[in-house]
């Protein structure tokens, strides 16, 4: 079977499981977990296949016109290069891990077949993105992951929170596709082509007319899909969908899609150092509001949330220096260890009785309880704050490298103050990684929160998710940069020394900090007792999940007394906590700036519409009716009546004759 065969049954497999699991979800339910899960395996063992022939050797192209489309064709293509089949790889490798472990997480679900199907789906249309070499086709695949969102997100659709959600994360990437698909208008226009390849050759050959202005149109979307600042704010939302979901859109779907499309077309951006300079901007801004945000979180999935938003604002950091090699490989290593991070989370979340919406400062005694996800999520939380030997630490190394090249002026096409900015930004961003994964590492499994009734081992299935993501999260990064030059262009990714002792240095003192600052509240608050809780039930993780998200309360009870207060956030950031917290209370210049004069707006067009149409259209219909009403009064049915006038009405006329006889 050639490659080309198989790159196509790649998104196909997964798109025919979620096809049929639609269809035999409640006919056939024996069926619903093989068909959940063996498509996205199958999927995964012929990514690998395709990685390996391709081997990072010249890209594999293939394409096909189904019908003219105008004088922009649409094709039918594939541009599969190493950092494509490298990305598949990690996308059905992810997807693969969370339909196993949604095999326990969501068992008692009601409404399983149907999440499963849309988690095919969504991987479906992450690998379309991936494989396609056509613009147009990218953009089906984009789409269809913002509607697969919107309904997985919104699964406990009984909540308000959820619904929200859904509704958030829908219309705020909407906001970045409708600039993103002008600018892809745009670009097809200058190149005469959707073809990514005939794209990046007339980039090549400078004829591009607007390269700026499509660039930054094209950033808008790229802004919203990968949350980066300002259109951000829906990914901490979402974090009201089930957890394995989020683990899917945080690791390897949706908002690394942002990421991989620049990194496919850079040279794109590169023609524009205005571009590259946004880029860079908005990469710094993100990366350390997000880190400040996640410090101040007392949600264990927000920290999470915000840490994803931290960690894109890496990738995009790498690319505005023009390395989308460091971007990838960081893309690569953060897919596994913040996949771990999620499902550990969700462990955490049955194992300690509370939910998605409730507080690190609740959880008691976890470390015991629940050894697996303790040593795994210790694992992820290294990788996450970029200790060596860990995974994080080669591939944020090689963006700080790569920001530190640029700032010297020895990167061709990339302006010296976009390094300068992407390197001061990133370590302030480690220092602020470090010390919220210091902060999550010591509230949840060292807190002294009220322990919950214990709901019994978590199902094989989750645990063994953990185990397996442990493994890349440990050693992907030490034997990738040596491997994954051959498909990155042949960039070499080993780190240098200056970044490396300024990014592990800055990491150590902000893990060193941060548990100082615990040890300070921890002995401060030790004179604070807790108030006891009731008994919880004893279910399903998701259950939990969505009845706690119902009620705003933790799922074991509600504590009788104030958090625990030996919170080191708090006093590392001191009067800017309450901001952080917020999200810089983004949301609220949001709602004033465009969500209250849209409503304003509505409410004029509602009352011209009831008061001023409405009035006339009334008008129209009340006159003839008036009319009506005067007829039929006329109509009483008594002959001597009808006589009466007629005489009245004969003698009147002939008076009128007269008189107009005599004047004349």
């Amino acid at each position: 079977m050639t490659t080309t065969t198989l790159a196509v049954l790649v998104p196909l497999l997964p798109f025919l499981g979620a096809a049929a699991g639609l269809l035999l979800g409640r006919t056939a339910p024996g069926f619903v977990r093989p068909l959940a899960v063996l498509p996205s395996l199958a999927a995964l063992a012929l990514a690998a296949v395709v990685a390996v022939r391709q081997g990072g050797d010249a890209a594999i192209d293939s394409a096909t016109e189904l019908t003219p489309t105008g004088s922009v064709p649409v094709e039918l293509a594939l541009h599969i290069d190493g950092f494509a089949a490298l990305v598949a790889v990690l996308v059905a490798f992810v997807a693969t891990c969370v339909q196993i472990y949604s095999t326990g997480y969501l068992r008692d679900d009601p409404r399983y077949p149907s999440y499963a199907a849309l988690v095919s789906l969504f991987t479906s249309a992450m690998l379309l993105v991936v494989y396609s070499g056509d613009l147009i086709v990218l953009l089906v695949g984009w789409e269809v992951m913002g509607i697969c969102s919107y309904f997985l997100v919104g699964h406990y659709w009984e909540t308000q929170e959820a619904r929200a959600a859904s509704i958030k994360a829908f219309l705020v990437t909407k906001l970045g596709d409708v600039p993103f698909l002008i600018g892809l208008f745009a670009l097809a226009t200058d190149a005469g082509s959707f073809r990514i390849t005939k794209i990046l050759s007339t980039v090549a050959n400078g004829g591009l007319h607007h390269p700026t202005l499509i660039a930054l149109l094209l950033l808008a979307g790229v802004a919203g899909k990968s949350a980066q600042f300002p259109l951000h704010t829906w990914l901490p939302d979402a974090m009201a969908g089930p957890t394995p979901v989020s683990a899917l859109i945080h690791a390897a779907t949706m908002v690394a899609a942002g990421v991989y499309f620049v990194a496919r077309l850079l040279p794109v951006f590169e023609a524009s150092s205005a571009a590259m300079v946004v880029l860079a901007v908005m990469a710094a801004v993100t990366m350390a509001g997000s880190g400040l945000a996640a410090l101040a979180q007392d949600d264990i999935k927000r920290v999470l949330a915000y840490s994803t938003i931290g960690q894109l604002g890496y990738m995009t950091g790498a690319l505005a220096v023009g390395d989308r090699g460091a971007a990838v490989f960081h893309l690569l290593s953060h897919g596994a260890f913040k996949a771990l991070l999620f499902l550990a989370a969700g462990v955490i979340i049955h194992a300690s009785g509370t939910n998605s919406l409730a507080a690190m400062s609740r959880m008691g005694n976890l470390r015991a309880r629940v050894p697996d996800a303790f040593w795994t999520m210790t694992v992820a939380l290294l990788a996450l704050a970029a200790i060596p030997p860990f995974s994080g630490f080669f591939s944020k190394e090689s963006v700080l490298g790569a920001a530190e090249h640029a700032a010297s002026g020895d990167t061709a096409h990339i302006p010296g103050v976009a390094g300068w900015i992407v390197l001061v930004a990133g370590l302030l961003a480690a220092l602020l990684t470090a010390a919220y994964a210091t902060r999550l590492w010591l509230l949840a499994f060292h807190g002294r929160g009220v322990e919950a009734p214990d709901h019994g081992r978590q199902p094989v299935a989750m645990n063994a998710v953990l185990w397996v993501l442990a493994v890349p999260s440990l050693a992907l990064g030490g034997l990738a940069y040596r491997v994954l030059p051959d498909w990155f262009d042949g960039r070499d990714l080993t780190p240098t020394l200056t970044t490396s002792v300024l990014g592990t240095g800055v990491a150590l003192v902000g893990g060193i900090v941060t548990y100082g600052a615990w040890r300070h509240t921890t002995a401060l608050a030790a004179r604070t007792p807790l108030g006891a809780v009731a008994a919880h039930p004893e279910g399903d993780a998701g259950l939990v999940e969505a009845e706690a998200i119902a009620s705003h309360t933790p799922a074991y009870g509600d504590v009788a007394s104030a958090p625990d207060p030996a919170d080191p956030g708090r006093l590392l950031l001191g009067p800017l906590h309450r901001h952080a917290a917020s999200g810089f209370h983004l949301d609220a210049v949001y709602a004033a700036l465009f969500v209250r004069p849209v409503m304003a707006a509505a409410s004029l067009v509602r009352f011209l519409d009831r008061e001023v149409v409405d009035t006339y259209v009334r008008g129209a219909g009340t006159l003839p009716r008036l009319l009506g009403a005067a007829v039929r009064r006329a109509q009483t049915g008594n002959m001597q009546t009808y006589v009466s006038a007629l005489l009245a009405g004969t003698v009147v006329l002939t008076v009128a004759v007269l008189l107009v006889a005599t004047g004349a």
